[in-house]
């Protein structure tokens, strides 16, 4: 246990800020996964076959490629793309993205598809009635969205929101390719210091399923608490 220490004897420390640091950016990425699934899912419900095809051009193609490959992308892409956009203005120093950005963006584009599609069900397994009640009521559309249709659309997504953060939670260990230290990089530079690999990563394990269990508990209340009358 001496490996676990604090202190300049020990990882324990920077075990710490490491998984710190990972539940930051799967916070981060969710945040952002919702915040395109918020964008995407009514392209995927438009009536519109332009719009219609944005949508499922989306969620078909980040679902269709690696994780590995999209944040790859973004990594090595993205510095390209923003240095582009700045030479268009003068500017043409190198221009280098935070690890930390790069892994929540793509992170959070990944959990951003899935998301897309379970809201898309949430909100068809909706009763017609509920959409019909409230134009009849005359309720303006950012209303009764916001009071009538999320809070039922989270009670029937919630279940399958929580799959998608535990696929988020552990897809934060490839953003170690990036130089960013979670828990996978740090389990990494502690069992190449150390010459202890097992231990190092059967600690990260351990600390993969700490994170998991305790976000259930989360979850379980969450989901209990907009089930309830059902």
């Amino acid at each position: 246990m001496e490996l676990l220490a604090f202190g300049k004897t020990g990882w324990g420390d920077e075990l710490l800020i490491a998984t710190l640091m990972t539940i930051a950016v799967s916070i981060t990425a969710m945040l952002i996964g919702f915040l395109f699934a918020l964008i995407f899912t009514p392209l995927k419900l438009s009536k519109n076959k332009f719009l219609n095809l944005i949508g499922n051009s989306y969620t078909t193609v980040i679902r269709g490629v690696p994780e590995l490959l999209v944040i790859y992308l973004l990594f090595f892409g993205g510095s390209g793309a923003v240095m582009f956009v700045a030479s268009m203005f003068g500017y043409n120093e190198y221009i280098e993205i935070n690890a930390f950005i790069t892994g929540s963006v793509a992170i959070g584009i990944i959990s951003g598809a899935y998301s897309t599609e379970v809201f898309r069900g949430a909100i068809q397994s909706i009763d017609k009635g509920q959409f019909e009640a409230s134009q009849v009521l005359g309720l303006k559309k950012f209303v009764y969205f916001f009071r009538v249709i999320l809070p039922q659309m989270l009670r029937l997504a919630i279940p399958n929101l929580s799959n998608i953060w535990q696929i988020t939670l552990k897809d934060t260990s490839l953003i170690s390719v990036t130089g960013l230290v979670e828990i996978m990089r740090q389990s990494y530079i502690a069992a190449g210091s150390t010459r202890d690999p097992l231990f190092f990563y059967s600690f990260a394990a351990l600390l993969y399923l700490l994170l998991t269990y305790l976000s259930m508990k989360l979850i379980n209340r969450l989901e209990i608490k907009y089930s309830r009358g059902f």
